[in-house]
C-alpha cells in the first residue's frame, strides 16, 4: 500500500487548510495509508531552536522518509507560506524528498498570491531533493465555506482542480 504523509502548516486544526487536508485524506484512504503531521503540534522549542535530535521531530522525519507521496498544505499569509511550516521543513534532512511525489497545496485570501507556492515553497522543496513536484493547487479561502455545524463545504470548481491532482497521485500509487 502506498504511504502518504501530509504536512499541515496551518496554526490550528480548525482551519480551511485542515478542511482540505480532510478531503484529501478521505480520497487517499482507498489506496494508501496516510500519516498527518500537524506542525503546530510539534514541540515549539524544538522547532524554534532547530533541534534535530528532538524525539518528536525525529519520529515525524522518519514518517517522511518512509513516504512515497508527500502532500504539503499551508495557508498563505503575507504572500508566503507559513513560518511554522518553514521551521519544520528546515528540520528535514537535506535530501528528505528525493524519490517522492510532492503535492503542494495552499489556501489564500486572493488570487494575488497565486504564485506564492511557485516562488516561495517550490524552491525549498527542490533543495530538499524533490524532483517530482505535482502541479500546485491554490484555493481561495472563500471557496471553502464554513457551515453552521462547524464543518466545511468546498466549492465545486476548487474540488475539481484538487481532484485532478489527487487522481494523478492515485495513478502513481497504482504503479507502486
Amino acid at each position: 500500500m502506498t504511504k502518504v504523509v501530509m504536512i499541515n502548516g496551518s496554526n490550528t486544526r480548525y482551519s480551511r487548510v485542515t478542511a482540505i487536508q480532510e478531503k484529501i485524506e478521505h480520497f487517499l484512504s482507498a489506496f494508501s495509508t496516510t500519516h498527518i503531521i500537524h506542525v503546530h503540534e510539534l514541540p515549539a522549542v524544538a522547532l524554534i531552536t532547530a533541534n534535530f535530535e528532538n524525539d518528536a521531530i525525529k519520529a515525524q522525519n522518519q514518517k517522511v522518509e518512509e513516504a512515497d507521496i508527500v502532500v504539503i498544505l499551508t495557508p498563505i499569509y503575507k504572500a508566503s507560506y507559513t513560518g511554522i511550516l518553514k521551521t519544520y521543513l528546515d528540520l528535514l534532512p537535506q535530501k528528505a524528498l528525493v524519490g517522492k511525489k510532492v503535492l503542494p497545496i495552499a489556501v489564500g485570501g486572493s488570487l494575488g498570491h497565486l504564485l506564492a507556492l511557485e516562488y516561495a515553497l517550490k524552491p525549498v522543496l527542490a533543495v530538499l531533493g524533490a524532483t517530482d513536484i505535482a502541479h500546485s493547487v491554490y484555493i481561495i479561502d472563500k471557496q471553502i465555506i464554513r457551515l453552521e455545524d462547524g464543518s466545511f463545504a468546498i466549492e465545486e470548481e476548487a474540488m475539481n482542480r484538487l481532484e485532478v491532482e489527487l487522481k494523478n497521485i492515485q495513478r502513481i500509487a497504482a504503479v507502486n
